[in-house]
């Protein structure tokens, strides 16, 4: 039978769930990052202070935490999607989307002029994947300081810089990341 999955908040019970998740969504980027960056799990008390800030979101299958994001906020006017990640168990389903959705939502709704990201640019699910929902590159000579931190501290990391592409997405009130009324 096909689980019912629902986005929230994170509770304080999913957290434990969050690394496995993490780690088991990063295999499938075997062969485009570095063994290391796909052993890296966001540290316990990073997800405990986004989780309490209400910056993690999950889905959840059956009430079960089965996906995540992760926002930070780097600048006074941008919410950044630090990590999404669904297990690949449950992928293919809409998840990420939906969950993309809800960061995207609650930016517009809590006044951030835009939501920011960094993904590969050359991983067919990647970089198309955030253009489908309305995400637009932003040229490396254009970056904030603090996006162009983001970036430092990834190559810093050991991910490729002409690999990887800073992107955005524009919000207004009501509206999300599909373009559509919420």
């Amino acid at each position: 039978m096909m689980p019912r999955y629902s986005i929230t908040t994170a509770r304080p019970q999913d957290l434990t769930r969050l690394p496995a998740i993490e780690l088991a969504a990063a295999r499938l980027l075997a062969g485009h990052a570095p063994e290391s960056i796909l052993n890296q799990t966001t540290a316990a008390d990073v997800l405990q202070r986004a989780q309490g800030a209400g910056h993690l979101w999950v889905a959840l299958a059956d009430d079960v935490a089965v996906g995540f994001a992760h926002v930070e906020i780097f600048e006074g006017d941008a919410a950044h999607l630090e990590e999404i990640d669904v297990d690949p168990g449950h992928g293919r389903r809409g998840l990420g989307t939906k969950l993309v959705l809800q960061v995207c939502e609650w930016a517009a709704g809590n006044g951030y002029a835009s939501v920011t990201l960094t993904t590969f640019r050359d991983i067919p699910w990647n970089m198309p994947f955030y253009a489908r929902l309305g995400f637009e590159v932003v040229p490396r000579t254009q970056l904030s300081a603090a996006l162009s931190a983001i970036v430092d501290n990834e190559t810093h990391r050991g991910l490729d810089p002409t690999r990887r592409v800073v992107m955005r997405r524009a919000s207004r009130a009501g509206v999300g990341c599909s373009g559509r009324q919420s």
